[in-house]
Parts: C-alpha cells; sequence; structure tokens
C-alpha cells in the first residue's frame, strides 16, 4: 500500500479512537473557522483575554493557594465538604478498594450525562438537596453503597456484569428519586448504557475477569503499574466500551462513540470526542494512584467538549453564532451545529490554558489541562451561565438521550 493510499476503515477507526484524533481533527474546524469557512458559528479572539482572566479569577477563588486537584468524578463525591469515597469498601484491603472506587467510577461517570434543569436529589444521610452533576454523582454512590450494581447482597461495593446488565429504569429511578414531578432527564438512555456496559465487559474475561466487573482492570494494568500512560488507558477504554454507545457511528464495523461529522474535515468527515471516555479515564486516575500507579502524559487527553466548557466560550463571546436564531433551535446532539461548536472549544481550550497559567504565573507541567478543567473553566461555564439564564442551563438547546451531554 503507498504512503498516500487511504487507511482500511478498520485500520482508520482504530486511529480515531484516540485522544490524538480527537485533538487533531478539532484542529482542522478551528483553522477553517480562522479562514472564515465555518458555516454555524465565527472566532472572536480578542475575547479570549477576557475569557482566561474570568477562569484565572474563579480559580483563585476556590482554590486560594492554587493547589488545585484534578477534574474528575470525585470531585462531585466531596460536594458539601463531605468525604464520601472514604465509605467506598470499609474494611476492604487496598487492592479491593481500587476496584471498588474504579467500579464507581465507571457506573457514576456514564450516568453523569446532564440530568436536566428540573431534577433535584435529596441526600438522606445529610439532608442535602442537590441537582446537576453533583446530584448524580452523590446519588450513584449512595445507589452503589445500597447495592444497586452488585450481584452479591453481601458485598454492595461492587458492578458485576450480571447486575448491570439487568438493571431496570424502575429500580435507578427509585434510587435516584426520579418521578414525573422530578424527571431525570433521558432515564431510559442511561439504564440502556449501564446493560450495555455489563453485557460487553462479561464478553472481555481477559480485561474485565471473572466475574466481570470494570475495577478488574487493576489487574489488568498491575503489570504497567510503574508507568501508564493516560492516552493508553483511553485507548483500551474506547476499543472495550465501543459497543455500549446506542445508534453511533461506525466504520469497517469499529464503533466510534463519540463522534460527529463536519463539512471542514476532508474525506471521511468524521470528528471524534469522546467526551464520557476521556472524562472517566481523568476518573480513574486518582485511585490508581491512590495504590502507586505513576500516571503519565496526561496532557495527552484533551479538554472536554460539554457545554460547561463550550458555554464558558459563547457567553463570553469568544465564539459568536453566524444564525441569532440558533440560540433558540433544538439541536440535535449530532447535528453538524453542535459537532462545530464542540471542536471549537476543544481547540480554544488548548489556546486559553497557556493565558490562565500566564495570570496565575504557573508553568504547563505545575498546571496541566486537568487542572484548568477543574480550577477553572467549569466552573466559570457554571458561574457565567447563571450569570446569564434564570435555570443556568448551557447556551444552547440540545436534546440529549442521556448518554451525551
Amino acid at each position: 500500500m503507498s504512503a498516500t493510499a487511504p487507511l482500511p476503515d478498520a485500520q482508520a477507526a482504530e486511529r480515531l479512537l484516540t485522544a490524538g484524533a480527537v485533538r487533531a481533527r478539532c484542529e482542522i474546524v478551528y483553522r477553517a473557522a480562522e479562514r472564515g469557512e465555518t458555516r454555524h458559528f465565527r472566532l472572536v479572539p480578542e475575547r479570549l483575554g477576557a475569557i482566561a482572566e474570568r477562569v484565572a479569577a474563579v480559580t483563585r477563588r476556590r482554590h486560594p493557594d492554587l493547589d488545585v486537584p484534578f477534574h474528575s468524578r470525585w470531585r462531585h463525591f466531596a460536594t458539601g465538604g463531605i468525604d464520601r469515597a472514604a465509605l467506598v469498601a470499609p474494611g476492604a484491603d487496598p487492592a479491593e478498594t481500587a476496584r471498588a472506587r474504579l467500579d464507581l467510577a465507571f457506573v457514576s461517570v456514564l450516568l453523569d450525562a446532564g440530568a436536566g434543569s428540573a431534577w433535584t436529589y435529596r441526600e438522606a444521610e445529610t439532608g442535602m438537596v442537590l441537582s446537576r452533576s453533583e446530584g448524580l454523582g452523590v446519588a450513584s454512590l449512595r445507589a452503589m453503597q445500597a447495592g444497586l450494581f452488585s450481584g452479591d447482597p453481601a458485598v454492595p461495593w461492587r458492578a458485576d456484569a450480571a447486575a448491570l446488565a439487568a438493571l431496570t429504569a424502575a429500580a435507578l429511578g427509585q434510587t435516584f428519586q426520579h418521578g414525573s414531578d422530578n424527571e431525570l432527564a433521558g432515564l431510559d438512555g442511561r439504564v440502556a448504557l449501564l446493560r450495555r456496559l455489563g453485557q460487553a465487559i462479561a464478553g472481555m474475561p481477559e480485561i474485565f475477569g471473572s466475574p466481570a466487573r470494570p475495577g478488574n482492570l487493576y489487574d489488568h494494568w498491575l503489570a504497567r503499574r510503574g508507568r501508564l500512560g493516560a492516552p493508553d488507558m483511553l485507548g483500551l477504554v474506547l476499543r472495550a466500551l465501543g459497543p455500549i454507545w446506542p445508534g453511533r457511528l461506525s466504520l469497517g464495523g469499529v464503533p466510534l462513540g463519540d463522534c460527529g461529522r463536519h463539512g471542514a474535515v476532508p474525506s471521511d468527515g468524521l470528528v471524534p470526542f469522546h467526551k464520557l471516555s476521556q472524562w472517566l479515564v481523568y476518573s480513574l486516575v486518582e485511585p490508581l494512584q491512590e495504590t502507586g500507579f505513576h500516571i503519565t502524559r496526561l496532557d495527552g487527553l484533551t479538554g472536554l467538549a460539554e457545554y460547561r466548557n463550550g458555554g464558558l466560550l459563547l457567553d463570553g463571546g469568544a465564539l459568536a453564532p453566524r444564525d441569532p436564531a440558533l440560540w433558540s433551535r433544538r439541536l440535535d446532539a449530532f447535528s453538524e451545529e453542535v459537532v462545530e461548536w464542540r471542536a471549537l472549544t476543544v481547540a480554544l481550550l488548548d489556546r486559553l490554558a497557556p493565558l490562565v497559567r500566564a495570570s496565575l504565573g504557573k508553568t504547563e507541567a505545575e498546571f496541566p489541562l486537568l487542572r484548568l478543567l477543574e480550577g477553572g473553566t467549569w466552573a466559570a461555564g457554571r458561574d457565567i451561565a447563571a450569570e446569564r439564564r434564570h435555570d443556568g442551563g448551557p447556551p444552547l438547546n440540545i436534546v440529549s438521550d442521556g448518554t451525551l451531554f
């Protein structure tokens, strides 16, 4: 095969299942926007400096010592200053504790695709009423504590294939306090995703063990404990869990997961994002580090193409719709409009990062993307949304099935 010949579809698909492909394809869309060739949004680069100062100010307010933790699901488990992570697998040895925490990260992240603006969760143990990502995080931890994801009533702190594959909307809805007056958006989609997760891991005992559970990745990666690359972790997650994503694009029989199409990308037009999968890998880092894993190349992953980061850039004016009607239209999550917005978000986060670091007096090594997002862009996106809209929702009206945003 010549150097210029196109790759076979299956091989091309494998390349799209990488963080490098996310960054490279989003950059293509960004370059088109620089040339004024994008159909839906234009860049307003002079606004990026003001957004960087907003992010730096939010970071200083939330973390005055600038000791910013990583952006991961574990931050939500600490909502209200409560160390709920300490509740996981009490009395277990370090290895089993790590497995339980990986189990929790998997199910909690996959359930974290936007709760809708009306849903809340009342935590019986504390009386706290929580919403959005914090509510979903705490609700998932309490569900696991109650054994919802375990096939063994004597061992509640686990998520095994059999229990996941048998999960019902009624059971999850009851645990998450879903009802006609407290609707959790996309409940059926969330349940279907976890059921497919159970089915997928059951078919891969070489990775997820027997009985299968996501937490057995601890054992799978143990041989690489001294040096495990975050992009390699993502690659395994994407390849193993590709079949769980519903109705998504595929190439050469390989499911592409969180991937859309954009006219600015030559040839196949494909633009991968892998938002939830990257968020999952971010959330696996700490449980592994706590047991001695050395995780490398964290900035080999990308910023997350979701509505808080993207909303910050839209509300902050660094992106502007070419058609003002876009603000009010209902948009499919894989429409070209949303794909363009998400691609520009990823590319602009890479450009925002050095501006924020300069304002904070931090180097790239001291302040990787995981800290920028946590410090950071996600919180600033939430703040500016609350300033602009009474419900604090995203600036665009995206139709969600509970498995993406």
